[in-house]
């Protein structure tokens, strides 16, 4: 059970711990400190508020140069019941919500970049029959927007009636260029899209940071799907040559018991730090970003692809 009483453990990886077994030549590439952070529901978003705070005395002194946060990230996780069920909780605006002005107090306190995560009211531009969308922002250390990425994939299952809040994003791959490093933000179910990280990684993402909220599953109650879960977005990174972070939530909410473990890892698909399934927890590590190269050029697999063969990739579904 998640006590909401106890504060963030910390769990590090620092000073480029794991070596790059495919190097061939120097690091050219300045190595990059990521935190996230997995934390809980706290029954209120000033509650969450002031309980998210907390991790700027911790991470000052580490200076991070970018911190992730959990999807949804003010909000309890309200798609556990369809929209029709639950007329309480609104979209915010982009810029003027609590989210992005919240993030932008984290990210001046901290002098560092953030992504953070809200459910987005439509905007003037957007089509009459949107919904809202999920959307990850990153913001500057100066506070401001750096990137939206509304998320793409919706997931449709019990417990995850995400399709009855938001619409679809229609972004494609935005990347923000943070130091040496090239960022892209897709969100939760859009983790289990081998398509869309290849299409981060071809559009030159170093960093693919999932916002997520997932745990069990109510119609299954006895499968854990944590280590699939993890596997999934590992694979993505040996595939494309990509680091990638997914900050989960934990403790329960309407039936939903989030799993946490909370990761990043490198390109070689090697977990640098991973949380439990029950803490709040700060994650902290270097990344050694010069792998990314060396991995690819071991194992090229972007020269070597032959898209004239993935034509199905875009054909309606059939029968699978």
């Amino acid at each position: 059970m998640t006590d909401l009483t106890k504060g963030y453990e910390l769990i590090s990886s620092l000073d480029l711990t794991f070596d790059s077994p495919a190097r061939k030549k120097p690091p050219i590439k300045d190595s990059f400190r990521l935190a996230i952070v997995q934390d809980a529901w706290h029954g209120s978003i000033e509650n969450q508020k002031d309980a998210l705070f907390e991790c700027v005395e911790i991470l000052k002194p580490l200076k991070p140069d970018l911190v992730v946060f959990q999807e949804l990230t003010l909000n309890p996780y309200a798609c556990t019941i369809p929209r029709t069920e639950n007329t309480n909780w609104e979209p915010e605006d982009l810029i003027s919500g609590e989210t992005f002005n919240f993030g932008k107090e984290i990210a001046q306190n901290l002098g560092t970049n953030v992504v953070m995560s809200l459910y987005e009211k439509p905007d003037e531009s957007d089509p009459q029959d949107a919904i809202g969308f999920n959307s990850a922002i990153t913001i500057s250390s100066s506070g401001d927007l750096l990137m939206r990425t509304r998320k793409t994939h919706l997931p449709v299952t019990a417990g995850y009636y995400e399709d009855t809040y938001f619409s679809h994003g229609e972004d494609g791959t935005p990347i923000a260029k943070i130091k040496d490093l090239n960022l892209g933000t897709p969100t939760c179910w859009d983790q289990w899209f081998p398509e869309l990280a290849r299409s981060y990684a071809l559009s030159g993402a170093d960093l693919l940071t999932y916002p997520t909220a997932i745990g069990s599953e109510p119609d299954h109650p006895n499968f854990d799907t944590k280590d699939i879960w993890q596997t999934t977005m590992r694979a993505h990174g040996i595939a494309n040559g990509l680091f990638v972070a997914a900050p989960n939530r934990v403790g329960v909410e309407n039936g939903i018991k989030f799993y946490g473990s909370s990761f990043i890892s490198d390109p070689y698909g090697r977990v640098l730090v991973q949380a439990d399934s029950e803490e709040r927890s700060i994650l902290i590590s270097d990344l050694d970003l010069d792998q990314r190269r060396d991995w690819l050029e071991l194992f090229p697999f972007f020269e070597t692809r032959r898209p004239e063969s993935y034509s199905v990739l875009t054909n309606e579904l059939r029968n699978v």
